[in-house]
């Protein structure tokens, strides 16, 4: 029986998350799978334990972030599926075999995103696809809403690459992640460019992940993650966009930066998102645009409903999620 999935773990001091992860792979009804860990230089101990335990590992001799972990996982893979799993993740028994239903369905499948609920708060969602919007913001759908909810297969604009599985001969055709973006809206801009060359992302409701959620960089908000985020989201619609969607959406991605830059300063990081969008901005000719050709002005028209349609979205969530507080 040909294996169809690779799963690829990268990490990087996690060691802590190691054995949890482990042992919930164990306990997949599905055994036909491979398992790769792409070490980035960790200096925790996680080099000795996966040496000891002999799971199958690439170890990097510095930290390439998260894009680059996953590519060298990536092209080392040699099955039709690749599945990217993050450490601080624990998979229910039916995850792997969900997750191939899911691709099985159609060629033009390029990823599947799960069902990712809070590890620390089991009766909350932390991502069910991801979304983006006019005003530039990436969010997780359903995140911190009822674990009740979202139960239905979709198509989402991109799969969280946290737990989703892809298909690799797609790679081939638009490119791996990008490692200039190191951390952060990788994902996004993957989905996006596969939705440019016609292929969809789904979202598997069956496919039941828990997570603990920023568990290497530490915190939710951090001055590296600011920064970091703010300038990918350049590079993200620098490279996506071509020059009529830059020129029609520019009014709202302003707004978005303007609200974000407030929500940050309120933070204590409004220094930092400044120099992420300034570094963003200097740097981007160094992205590979997506090529503007006429037969993908369609493609190009949808992804701009689902930006629409994606702000109205969260909208409607912000105001689930705060009339719940109220309750």
């Amino acid at each position: 029986m040909e294996i169809k999935t690779t799963i690829i773990i990268p990490n990087y001091n996690g060691l802590s998350f190691m054995e949890p992860c482990f042992e919930s792979l164990k306990e997949q009804t599905v055994r036909d799978f491979k398992v790769l860990v792409v070490d980035n230089g960790s200096t925790d101990g996680s080099v000795e334990w996966l040496k000891e335990h002999r799971v199958p590992s690439i170890f990097l001799k510095e930290n390439t972030g998260f894009s680059g972990a996953v590519n060298t996982g990536i092209r080392a893979a040699d099955t039709p599926y690749v599945l990217l799993l993050n450490n601080d993740t624990r998979v229910e028994p039916g995850f792997v075999a969900a997750m191939e239903r899911a691709m099985d369905q159609s060629p033009k499948i390029f990823s599947v995103s799960s069902r990712m609920i809070q590890m620390y708060h089991p009766e909350l969602l932390d991502d069910a696809g991801d979304m983006y919007s006019i005003l530039g913001w990436a969010y997780q759908r359903g995140v911190g809403r009822s674990v009740n909810l979202y139960q239905k297969s979709c198509r989402v604009f991109s799969a969280c690459a946290g737990a989703a599985i892809y298909r690799r001969a797609v790679f081939d055709e638009i490119g791996l992640f990008d490692e200039l973006h190191f951390a952060y809206l990788e994902d996004i801009d993957v989905g996006w460019r596969a939705k440019l060359y016609g292929y969809d992302n789904v979202y598997c409701p069956d496919a039941a992940v828990y997570h603990v959620g920023s568990g290497t960089s530490g915190s939710r908000y951090n001055s590296f993650k600011v920064r970091l985020a703010a300038r990918n989201c350049i590079y993200l619609n620098y490279k996506n966009m071509p020059g009529w969607q830059i020129l029609l959406n520019a009014p709202f991605l302003l707004a978005g930066i303007f609200v974000k830059y407030l929500f940050f300063v309120k933070n204590g990081f409004g220094g930092d998102y400044v120099s992420g969008l300034k570094e963003g901005i200097r740097t981007r000719k160094q992205c590979r645009r997506v090529p503007g050709l006429l037969k993908r002005f369609g493609a190009e028209l949808k992804v701009q409903f689902e930006m629409i349609c994606g702000t109205g979205l969260y909208v409607y969530e912000f105001l689930r999620r705060q009339a719940a507080k109220r309750k």
